[in-house]
């Protein structure tokens, strides 16, 4: 009987050592986006109507909709590529999730819109901050 016991004592120690190294062994696949800011500072005039202004350095696109201006971060909720921006969509060249020109997920495998950016005014130049 006593060595019923131990054998459960030694299952269930095993059982938690492993549940515990699978969890820190998750922690390292699981997908890591950027958390850097991007910072951006843009003429205002730069914009053209329907338009949108990449800066692939800053993983950032200005988006402009008649007056309305904002701007997405261009890394993929997915795994954290840089999308690249068409006239119609933005595209990711790692695993084709596409999104419409709001960021919004049109084909996973991203489930996740882009990012939005807060854009501001000051003096004659768009700011860009997040």
């Amino acid at each position: 009987m006593e060595a019923t016991g131990r054998k459960r004592r030694k299952f269930l120690l095993s059982l938690i050592l492993g549940l515990g190294g699978l969890g820190l062994l998750a922690r390292f696949f699981k997908p890591r986006l950027p958390q850097t800011p991007a910072r951006l500072d843009v003429p205002r005039q730069e914009v053209p109507p329907h338009g949108a202004l990449v800066y692939r350095q800053a993983r950032v696109a200005l988006v402009r909709e008649e007056e309305d201006f904002y701007a997405l971060d261009l890394t993929c909720t997915h795994l954290g590529c840089t999308v690249t921006v068409t006239p119609t969509e933005m595209v990711c060249p790692c695993h084709g999730s596409r999104f419409d020109r709001q960021g919004t997920v049109l084909q996973g495998p991203a489930e996740r819109p882009l990012r939005r950016l807060e854009v501001r005014i000051e003096g004659e130049r768009w700011v860009v901050t997040g």
